[in-house]
C-alpha cells in the first residue's frame, strides 16, 4: 500500500506540474487523492483542511515572514555596494580580482538577504560595469555570480535551514544556523578556485600596487554596520538570548534602521516592501501548511518505512544510500523550488539516514546544499537566469564556464555528505549539539 500510494502522489504531482499547476495546489491534490484510497471524501476534506491549520499554526514560522521582511530591507537599502567594496579591498590582489569579489560578496549578501536571486542581482549589477571596463568575459562574469550566489543560502540566517527544522520535527535552528558556515564557505571557496584558475588562464590580473591598508580601514567601518546584522541576530540566537523567531523580528528593526540612516528607504518604498514580503510570506506558509497534508499522508500510509526498507534492502551501504539520495536530490532540485522540495523530501530521508545514526543537523545541510544548487540548473534555475540576465549574455554561452563551477560544488557536496565534522564541528564546539 505504501508504495502505491507514493506512485500515485508521484504521478499525480508530476502531471499537475507539468500543466502549470502551482506547487502548492498540486501537493494538496496528490495528497487528497492518494489518502480517497483508505477514507472517504467528507472526512478526507475535513482533514486536509485540519492539517493545514496545524502546519500554518506554529509559532515558529513567524520567523520566516520576519526574515524575509528584513531580507527585502536590506535589499533596498544600499547593502551591497558597501559589501562588494568590502570583499574588494580584501580580495582585490588576487587573480581576477572582480571574479573573486563578485564570489566573497554573494555569500555575504546571500546570507544577509536570504535570496540567492537578490544577491546575484544585486551584486552581480555593482560589479558588472568594472568587469566590462576591464574587459573581461561576460560569460565568465554571469557564470561566476550565479554560481556563487546560493553560498549565502547555506550561511545563516536561512530560511532554507527554518523550514528544515520545522519538516525534520523541530530540530535546533540554533544548531543548523551554525552548522550553515562551513558547507556555506566550502560552497564559496570552491568557486573562488575556479574562478582564480580560468584568470590565470586568461590573464585577468588583481589590483596594481601594494595592498591599500588604509582603504581596508575604509571598506571596513562602511560595512560593520550591514556585517553586524549576522553577528547580532545568529549571535543572539546562539548565545541564547532570544529565539529564531525574535531574532527574526530583530533582524527586521536593524534593517530598517540602516536602510532609513543610508537614505535608500522612504515611506513609499518601505510600503512596497512591506506588501511584497507579505505576498512573498503567505505563499511560504501557505505551501508549508499544504505540505503538512503530504507529511500526514505519508505518516499514514507508512511511505517513509517503505522508503527505507527499500533502500536498506538495496544496499546496507551508508555511503551508497547517500549517493543515491545525493542523486535524486540534485534532480528534483532541478524543477522544483528549495522549500517544497525540502518539505517533500525531509519526511521520505530523514528516517532512512537515522537508521544508521547520522545526526539530522548534519541530514538538513546535505539536503539543503543540494537543492541550492538546483537554483543554478536548468530547467528552473531562477538565478542562473537572474545571473545572466544581469550579465547580458546567453545561457548557451554561460554553460562552458558553469560545467567547471559545477564540479567544484559537487566536490564540495561529497565533503559535506561524508565528513560529518564539516557540518557538526561548529555547533559541537558551541555545545549545541
Amino acid at each position: 500500500m505504501a508504495m502505491e500510494s507514493l506512485l500515485i502522489i508521484i504521478v499525480i504531482l508530476a502531471v499537475l506540474l507539468i500543466i502549470g499547476v502551482p506547487i502548492s495546489y498540486a501537493i494538496g491534490i496528490s495528497s487528497l487523492v492518494c489518502i480517497l484510497q483508505t477514507v472517504s471524501l467528507d472526512i478526507s476534506v475535513v482533514t486536509g483542511a485540519q492539517r493545514i491549520f496545524v502546519g500554518m499554526s506554529k509559532f515558529s514560522l513567524t520567523a520566516i515572514p520576519f526574515f524575509i521582511l528584513a531580507g527585502n530591507l536590506m535589499n533596498q537599502g544600499g547593502i551591497a555596494k558597501r559589501l562588494v567594496d568590502f570583499v574588494m579591498a580584501i580580495l582585490g590582489k588576487m587573480p581576477g580580482a572582480l571574479l573573486v569579489t563578485n564570489i566573497g560578496a554573494n555569500a555575504l549578501f546571500g546570507a544577509i538577504s536570504g535570496s540567492a536571486s537578490a544577491a546575484a542581482a544585486a551584486v552581480g549589477s555593482m560589479v558588472e560595469k568594472g568587469e566590462e571596463e576591464q574587459g573581461y568575459d561576460k560569460a565568465l562574469c554571469a557564470a561566476t555570480n550565479g554560481a556563487s550566489a546560493p553560498s549565502g543560502l547555506l550561511i545563516p540566517p536561512s530560511n532554507a535551514l527554518i523550514t528544515y527544522s520545522l519538516a525534520a520535527g523541530g530540530t535546533s535552528v540554533a544548531a543548523l544556523f551554525m552548522a550553515g558556515y562551513v558547507p556555506g564557505i566550502i560552497w564559496a571557496i570552491c568557486c573562488m578556485v575556479v574562478a582564480i584558475l580560468i584568470a590565470k588562464k586568461k590573464g585577468y590580473k588583481g589590483l596594481p600596487g601594494k595592498f591599500d591598508w588604509k582603504n581596508l580601514g575604509v571598506c571596513t567601518l562602511k560595512a560593520i554596520p550591514s556585517l553586524s546584522l549576522i553577528v547580532v541576530v545568529i549571535g543572539g540566537i546562539i548565545a541564547g538570548v532570544f529565539t529564531a523567531t525574535e531574532g527574526s523580528a530583530i533582524a527586521v528593526v536593524y534593517a530598517l534602521i540602516l536602510g532609513i540612516c543610508y537614505r535608500n528607504i522612504t515611506w513609499k518604498s518601505f510600503w512596497n516592501i512591506v506588501v511584497e514580503s507579505a505576498k512573498m510570506s503567505g505563499m511560504v506558509v501557505f505551501l508549508i501548511g499544504v505540505s503538512n497534508i503530504l507529511g500526514w499522508v505519508m505518516s499514514f500510509t507508512q511511505i517513509p518505512q517503505a522508503i527505507s526498507a527499500a533502500l536498506l534492502g538495496l544496499t546496507q551501504n551508508p555511503i551508497i544510500i547517500l549517493l543515491i539520495m545525493n542523486v535524486i536530490l540534485l534532480i528534483a532540485g532541478t524543477f522544483m523550488d528549495v522549500t517544497p522540495a525540502i518539505l517533500i523530501f525531509t519526511p521520505l530521508f530523514l528516517p532512512v539516514v537515522q537508521t544508521f545514526g547520522m545526526d539530522p543537523v548534519q541530514f538538513g545541510l546535505i539536503l539543503v546544499y543540494n537543492l541550492c544548487i538546483g537554483n543554478i540548473t536548468p530547467p528552473v534555475g531562477n538565478t542562473l537566469f537572474v545571473a545572466i540576465k544581469v550579465g547580458r549574455t546567453s545561457l548557451a554561452k554561460v554553460m562552458p564556464y558553469m560545467l567547471r563551477y559545477y564540479i567544484a560544488i559537487l566536490i564540495g557536496l561529497l565533503l559535506v555528505t561524508y565528513v560529518p565534522a564539516v557540518s557538526l564541528w561548529l555547533p559541537q564546539m558551541a555545545g549545541l549539539l
